[in-house]
């Protein structure tokens, strides 16, 4: 099992440990630091090493951050996490609030006016510590950078840095070699007048070195640092335990390789008197520090491996279709496994379990080994299911009940590609309101899938398009309806998305997931979610300008025992019958008799 079920989450120390952290926040002279979920590199994904924040108050989401003041501390979290911050955190030394109606620069602008407030300047971007910054400034306070981290000098017991093995990630799956690469983003920091940049994001150098890593959980990344300059040879650092030989041979034909010990100096010496292209929503402040103090020059600059990583070659679009239709038989013999099964028979971790276990099996029979999941299961039965990032462990691990829906988002790792799906299936007989909701939720999602639009559209220009039929009925959903997806990398994935902060152009070849839902506290949960590709603009009869779409990739049916054909239009129908029918024809040869029989019955037309 790639899916540990214990329960890591425990803020039975956290009223000790935030006192502990006073007393070193008072001997340095602040009122108060800021704890934020991240690493050196910004990422979502994170070491335990880098796990300040779920040590010091339990919290183990994937987003949020928490600030500790002299008689106060808050969690700030956003619409994925409000209810699970309240199980996670101890109520009576940690406030949870809302990062949407509270943001920490409002916080720190109502909370701590005049006060001293120390963050780590590895743990915060260079946008976000001057932004915090001019709060702190035009209220009186002051923004002190710490050059130790006051949580790491009380967290006696923390883990080791991670020392994964690399691997490399071949040219036949990468669609292009890593020198191609490097010469294109070189050309871009040529083209921004900057002499070298700072690849921060692991996912960056894993696209353009061809490389691969097992540094966090799930997604295959190799933690590292590289400067690549706008002509000669980058270099990359990292550490040489990960390294086999054959991989450091292969890295060091591309760039130069040295030791995380040796990147602050290098750096330093390398900017002297020139433009160092930084990404400020993506680098550390303490990067922009060391350029600043040796003499160079800042110049911003997009990570320029990010936009050419998420508009995904022929090559990485083969794959990914390939690993979508591996993991749709692996998903048709789980859904259809499940519904054999008696109400209150099988639990949340069991049914995960029974899941991976189909992928294996699915990857096995392709060829294709399941290298991963790509995220811990999300199983939640009845209540479980309104928890949008629930996490099952053996403590909240819920019985799958008659009369209640089950929500499954899951996802693989693939060496061709990472797939991302939700499906909500009911357990026996559905009410009648959980109908309605999952259809208005359909309605949201046949929306996007069917959604053509001119060159230059954002997410943010379509979201709406996937909450007008809840809107209508006076619902929401507190997420996002879509984020990038990687090509055998992050699940997760930049620059683009389908929600209200989505501002990044969608371009052809881009993987998107498209995942509206609906979610009833202490009742149940419903999200239903495909991954799409964003297709080249072509004619319309008759139109005036090309426009833009969709491909569905994801390949599984959708629950028609709760879908009101009453509320779809002729055209939601017609897209429905269609991808029942690309589903039934694309899967139904790979399936045993008996689960093709279950698939025939499944995606009958409506």
């Amino acid at each position: 099992m790639f899916q540990n079920f214990d329960n890591r989450s425990d803020f039975s120390q956290s009223a000790a440990r935030i006192a502990e952290l006073r007393q070193v926040l008072k001997e340095a002279g602040v009122d108060g630091f800021i704890v934020p979920r991240a690493d050196e590199h910004q990422g979502e994904y994170i070491p335990p090493s880098a796990a300040r924040l779920e040590w010091l108050t339990g919290f183990s989401g994937s987003a949020g951050v928490a600030i500790v003041l002299k008689d106060r501390a808050a969690i700030l979290v956003d619409g994925r996490y409000t209810l699970q911050v309240r199980d996670q955190v101890d109520l009576s030394v940690v406030t949870p609030l809302s990062s949407i109606d509270t943001p920490l620069s409002a916080y720190l602008k109502s909370e701590a006016a005049g006060k001293k407030i120390a963050y780590d300047p590895w743990l915060h971007t260079i946008g976000e510590v001057e932004r915090l910054s001019e709060i702190m400034t035009a209220s009186g306070g002051e923004l002190v950078a710490l050059a130790d981290n006051p949580v790491d000098r009380i967290w006696t017991d923390r883990p080791q840095p991670p020392k994964g093995r690399a691997f490399l990630h071949g040219d036949n799956l990468a669609g292009k070699n890593a020198a191609a690469k490097i010469g294109e983003v070189q050309t871009a920091i040529a083209e921004a007048n900057a002499d070298l940049t700072v690849l921060t994001d692991p996912s960056s150098i894993a696209w353009l070195f061809n490389i691969r890593g097992a540094d966090v959980d799930h997604t295959p990344l190799m933690l590292a640092f590289a400067i690549v300059p706008a002509d000669g040879r980058p270099r990359l650092y990292v550490d040489p335990d990960k390294l086999e030989p054959g991989i450091a041979g292969h890295l060091a034909s591309l760039a130069d390789i040295g030791s995380p010990q040796a990147f602050e100096p290098d750096l330093a010496d390398l900017v002297k008197a020139r433009a160092a292209g930084l990404d400020p929503a993506l680098a550390a402040a303490r990067l922009a520090e060391i350029v600043e103090t040796a003499g160079g020059h800042i110049v911003e600059l997009a990570d320029p491996a990010r936009l050419p990583r998420a508009i995904k070659n022929e090559g990485e679009l083969s794959g990914s279709r390939a690993a979508h239709r591996r993991d749709g038989v692996a998903m048709v013999r789980f859904l259809a496994w499940l519904d054999r099964q008696v109400p209150g028979s099988i639990d949340e971790i069991g049914a995960a379990e029974r899941l991976e276990a189909f992928r294996a099996e699915a990857g096995e029979a392709d060829g294709v080994s399941l290298a991963d999941i790509s995220f811990d299961t999300i199983a939640g039965a009845g209540p479980n299911g309104a928890i949008v990032h629930y996490r099952v462990n053996r403590d909240t691990n819920r019985t799958l009940g008659a009369g209640e829906l089950f929500l499954i988002d899951s996802g693989a790792q693939y060496l061709d590609g990472t797939t991302d799906i939700t499906r909500t299936v009911p357990i026996g007989e559905p009410e009648p309101i959980m109908r309605t909701r999952f259809t208005q939720v359909l309605k949201g999602m046949i929306a996007i899938s069917l959604a053509r639009f001119p060159k230059g559209t954002r997410g943010v220009d379509i979201d709406v398009l996937a909450r007008i039929a809840l809107w209508k009925a006076g619902c929401d959903y507190a997420h996002g309806t879509g984020h990038g997806v990687g090509a055998f990398l992050a699940v997760h994935e930049g620059p683009q998305s389908i929600s209200r902060r989505g501002m990044a152009v969608l371009h052809p070849g881009m993987i998107v997931s498209n995942e509206p839902g609906y979610y009833k506290e202490g009742a149940f949960g419903i999200r239903i979610e495909n991954l799409v590709i964003v297709r080249p603009a072509e004619d319309i009869a008759e139109g005036d300008a090309p426009m833009h779409g969709f491909e569905t990739l994801t390949l599984a049916p959708i629950d028609r025992r709760l879908i009101d054909p009453v509320l779809l239009t002729e055209e939601e129908r017609g897209w429905l019958n269609a991808y029942h029918a690309s589903v039934r024809e694309t899967l139904s040869d790979a399936l045993s008799a008996d689960d093709a029989t279950w698939l025939e019955a499944a995606t009958r037309p409506i």
